[in-house]
């Protein structure tokens, strides 16, 4: 069964060379012929591991070809994803299953509400890959992938597939637990790089902001029936901001390439989460308001 990918970008192009390395079939779904000539321009995808460069020449088509769908991986932003997959659902078959790995909550929701009853596996990961340019990426470092249903708890059986292709994954039940958690990590990281931007190591030279932002986090998670994502969150994102010094955060390249950012992702959906439960977190709203308006001072979508 042939895995499509949407999304040429670091995960994207991560799993799309390592499926293929492993013997699967693999078809890239790019947005439209001007970035297919691009595609076919550059000659394939090319990913750089330890220093090493790789070009891999994956079949790919656009958005509006007839093939059907079987099993899709989303992996554009979290913010174009319930457009794209109105485009693609009437190419998706009946038995197809869609794997959504997005940044942050909500456009998993979105998603799967618009194609019930077509099956949606949530993921989350930890890897570290980054675009050095078109169609080119860097395997930054290795994390780990869960994934899972809140719906249906039977795995599939094609995660095997993701074994032979090296991709580190597991099934768990457990699924929105993990996503709160990375949600709650990137909100108490990926806005201050952008708003003192520097690189996510740099985030050490400002302990009581980010200890003080954790604390309010964890009062949120556990207000959201979340108390195990809460579990140690403080010492989890010290544990990121050392193990990815080097690197800047998505959020912070989205800016520095004048980019559209998940903001309505990840501080938007915490944000709004607080309201709902009532909870007054003055450091989250702050840092909201600091970062809508960081971003609207330099002509970018504040949503």
């Amino acid at each position: 069964m042939t895995w499509h990918i949407l999304g040429a970008g670091s995960l994207g192009t991560l799993w799309a060379v390592r499926l293929a390395r492993a013997g699967l079939p693999v078809r890239l779904i790019l947005r439209d012929q001007a970035r297919l000539n691009a595609y076919q321009h550059a000659g394939g995808l090319t990913l750089i591991e330890q220093g090493q460069r790789c070009l891999h020449a994956i079949a790919a088509e656009t958005l509006n070809a007839s093939t059907p769908i079987q099993r899709l991986l989303l992996t554009c932003k979290a913010y174009d994803a319930a457009a794209v997959i109105g485009t693609l659902k009437p190419r998706l078959a009946a038995n197809a299953e869609v794997i959504l790995l997005q940044n942050g909550l909500g456009s998993q929701q979105q998603v799967a509400e618009q194609l019930a009853p077509v099956r949606c596996i949530f993921a989350s990961s930890t890897e570290g890959a980054f675009r050095q340019s078109d169609f080119s990426v860097v395997f930054a470092g290795a994390g780990h992938t869960w994934l899972g249903d809140p719906c249906q708890s039977a795995a599939p059986a094609w995660l095997e597939q993701l074994d032979r292709a090296g991709i580190p994954q597991q099934w768990t039940p457990e699924i929105l637990s993990k996503l709160w958690r990375k949600l709650a990590i990137n909100c108490a990281i990926n806005p201050l790089t952008v708003l003192h931007d520097c690189r996510n190591g740099e985030l050490l030279s400002y302990p009581t902001e980010v200890s003080q932002l954790c604390a309010e986090l964890v009062e949120l998670l556990q207000a959201n029936d979340q108390a195990s994502a809460a579990i140690d969150l403080h010492a989890e994102v010290l544990r990121v901001i050392n193990a990815t010094a080097a690197n800047y955060s998505s959020m912070q390249q989205d800016v520095s390439r004048r980019q559209r950012t998940e903001i309505s992702y990840l501080l938007g959906y915490a944000s709004a989460a607080a309201s709902r439960q009532q909870l007054h977190l003055p450091l989250l709203q702050d840092l909201q308001l600091r970062l809508t308006a960081h971003l609207r001072a330099r002509g970018l979508p504040s949503d």
